[in-house]
């Protein structure tokens, strides 16, 4: 298995380690997910004078039968990790707000409690709960005001 690091913001990272760590200690996406083809048409060839791969975060290259072997092609530039975050990012926020809508309309739970069980059930302790209801009001407002249409 070939690896590389990148650094992502913390709570994105606890947010992986909790959903895709692996028991060897890196991040392997399943590869019917968007972010596994991404970061397979990412990678390329390294750089002769590259230093090595320092992040937060050791992600298992994917390993497709193609002409893109992980051994040579195993190098995300800087621009390219951006992209990479920005994705989880995306997956990270798109998840907290399907748990808690499911929550509250499965059991009716509290935002509080919601988000307690969703930081519990990730390990995540490096953003607080109040920026998480922050968020989801802020984004429940912007998707349910009528009045632009």
């Amino acid at each position: 298995m070939v690896t590389t690091r990148i650094h992502i913001k913390p709570h994105l990272k606890e947010y992986l380690s909790g959903k895709y760590q692996s028991p060897d200690k890196y991040i392997h996406f399943p590869d019917r997910l968007e972010i596994y083809h991404t970061i397979f048409n990412l990678t390329e060839k390294r750089p002769v004078n590259c230093p090595i791969d320092a992040g937060n975060v050791e992600i298992a290259l994917p390993y497709p039968v193609s002409y893109k072997q992980p051994k040579t092609y195993n190098y995300l530039s800087a621009q390219s990790q951006k992209k990479i975050e920005k994705i989880i990012e995306i997956m990270f926020w798109s998840d907290f707000r399907q748990y808690i809508e499911f929550g509250r309309n499965k059991t009716g739970s509290s935002f509080s409690n919601l988000v307690y069980e969703f930081r519990k059930k990730y390990g995540i302790n490096s953003i607080s709960e109040d920026a998480l209801i922050k968020h989801y009001y802020r984004w429940r407002k912007k998707t349910r005001n009528f009045k632009n249409i």
